[in-house]
């Protein structure tokens, strides 16, 4: 996916770009974003609906993360059978998860929450990147298995939800 808005007039170096998509495929980066002189780029790999938004937390708003693609709709860690009930969302990586963008705001989701696609649920800091974890589905938030502060590992299950 390599996207732009229509009403901008946009000039790349295409010799850049090529190595810029070898490096993200290298390195095994889902999604990249960056902006220059009022032009953005974005670049993403696999199904839209599995990427992760960037955010900028704490930082400026020209502030950009990146982040590998959520785990499958019913990624499973526990050996429970699958179910097309729920949802179980997953961490795409290693990281210190966060229910809230900051100590002094509320959580972002609660235990029985209706979420939309594409809300954001929590917030992963990995490699100093803030990086914000956005539901893959409509539903309920049912449960909320990690611990806000605490470390999470690639494929760890943070939430199940119901889907609507």
């Amino acid at each position: 996916m390599l996207r732009c808005r229509p009403d901008t007039n946009m000039s790349l170096d295409l010799d850049k770009l090529r190595a810029l998509f070898d490096l993200l495929a290298e390195k095994d980066i889902a999604e990249f974003e960056h902006e220059e002189e009022g032009t953005r780029l974005r670049v993403g790999r696999g199904p839209r609906n599995s990427f992760v938004a960037p955010a900028a937390i704490g930082s400026s708003p020209a502030a950009h993360s990146v982040a590998p693609p959520i785990g499958g709709a019913n990624a499973q860690n526990d050996g429970s059978p699958p179910s097309a009930d729920f949802v179980d969302v997953t961490s795409p990586f290693v990281g210190s998860f966060y229910r809230s963008p900051s100590p002094d705001t509320p959580s972002f989701v609660e235990v029985g929450s209706v979420v939309r696609a594409g809300q954001a649920l929590c917030i992963i800091e990995a490699m100093k990147l803030m990086n914000e974890i956005e539901a893959e589905c409509a539903g309920t938030v049912i449960e909320i298995f990690a611990q806000n502060g605490k470390s999470v590992e690639y494929g760890q299950k943070l939430f199940r939800i119901k889907k609507a």
